[in-house]
């Protein structure tokens, strides 16, 4: 049974390889790897901010996230390829905005890589509203924003 669950450390691992699989595509475009392949996910895990969508053996998808202030910050969210068009990233999303609104929080924020292009179509069409452009730590990030009801 595929559940959503808190990361554990025995996690690190899976998260790793589906965080690579994920954006492997997009090295190319941006001509490096883009910041959630490199990203220390055993801290991310220990300081309980990363959820998998999992079952006994498998690993589908992940997101990390935090509160930011009257927001929540989505940093990533992952799905592994051969998992794609099941409902899973959609599935994600909806925790860390359930999670948002049950905890009294404002907005969501996130940022993508101009060249995630897909992104840039992607999250308009779920309620969230571009905010900025700008270079920072190296990469063209596009930032978002989807306000939730008020609390």
């Amino acid at each position: 049974m595929t559940t959503l669950r808190p990361a554990a450390s025995d996690d690190v691992k899976a998260i790793a390889v589906c965080a690579r699989k994920a954006y492997q595509i997009y090295v190319e475009r941006i001509g490096r790897e883009p910041a959630p392949m490199t990203a220390d996910f055993a801290s991310q895990v220990a300081d309980g901010l990363i959820f998998v969508l999992a079952d006994e053996g498998n690993l589908f998808g992940f997101v990390v996230f935090y509160d930011q202030e009257d927001s929540v910050f989505l940093e990533n969210i992952a799905v592994d390829p051969a998992h794609h068009g099941k409902g899973y990233g959609r599935m994600l999303i909806d925790f860390v905005e359930q999670y948002a609104r049950k905890n009294g929080f404002w907005s969501i924020k996130l940022y993508t890589n101009i060249h995630m292009s897909e992104n840039l179509s992607l999250y308009p069409s779920l309620g969230y509203r571009e905010t900025g452009r700008a270079r920072q730590d190296g990469f063209d990030r596009v930032f978002f924003e989807k306000p939730l009801s008020a609390r």
